[in-house]
């Protein structure tokens, strides 16, 4: 993480809104249920913001971001996906619990791994069963998360390079090397 995201993020010589675009992308497809294909979206959306909004960030940023959620990760994720989606969907009823939406989602998985039945078994769930839940329920962590990685990036970059031309202004008047 720190090779990735945090050492680009204080060498780049871009503004710091380069970056912090970059942890808005990474993260909004980070906190979707698209775990396997997060990072050809991030791709995709840097070869589109590019071309038609003329619209840059750091496209490696960017796919580090996405590392956030992952298969260790997906489970809790799509839990809350699941949750959020449901009650924003209205159905009440359908609430299940941790324990059972984390066993159902095993078992689907641990059935088949050969890319034919995963495949398979993302596409009947994830898209059939949940999948009406999960995208909606997870559009609201999407954006918050991107928003809040968007700002937090922003205020860090600024920050870290204020610190830096100030280390720089002290160590000038003391005659020292840069």
């Amino acid at each position: 993480m720190r090779f990735r995201l945090l050492i680009p993020l204080m060498r780049s010589r871009h503004t710091p809104e380069w970056s912090a675009r970059a942890a808005l992308v990474g993260l909004i497809w980070a906190f979707t249920p698209s775990v396997g294909f997060q990072m050809p979206l991030v791709f995709g959306t840097w070869l589109a913001a590019r071309r038609l909004f003329n619209w840059e960030f750091s496209l490696i940023q960017g796919l580090a971001w996405t590392w956030v959620t992952n298969p260790f990760t997906a489970v809790p994720c799509y839990y809350a996906f699941f949750i959020t989606g449901q009650v924003m969907l209205g159905r009440w009823s359908d609430l299940s619990g941790y324990e059972s939406f984390q066993r159902i989602f095993h078992a689907v998985f641990a059935d088949d791994f050969t890319l034919v039945g995963a495949t398979k078994a993302v596409s009947q769930v994830l898209l059939l069963e949940w999948g009406t839940a999960l995208w909606i329920g997870s559009m609201p962590w999407a954006l918050l998360t991107g928003w809040i990685g968007y700002r937090l990036t922003l205020r860090f970059v600024t920050a870290y390079r204020h610190a830096r031309a100030r280390r720089m202004e002290r160590r000038l008047s003391k005659g020292l090397p840069v």
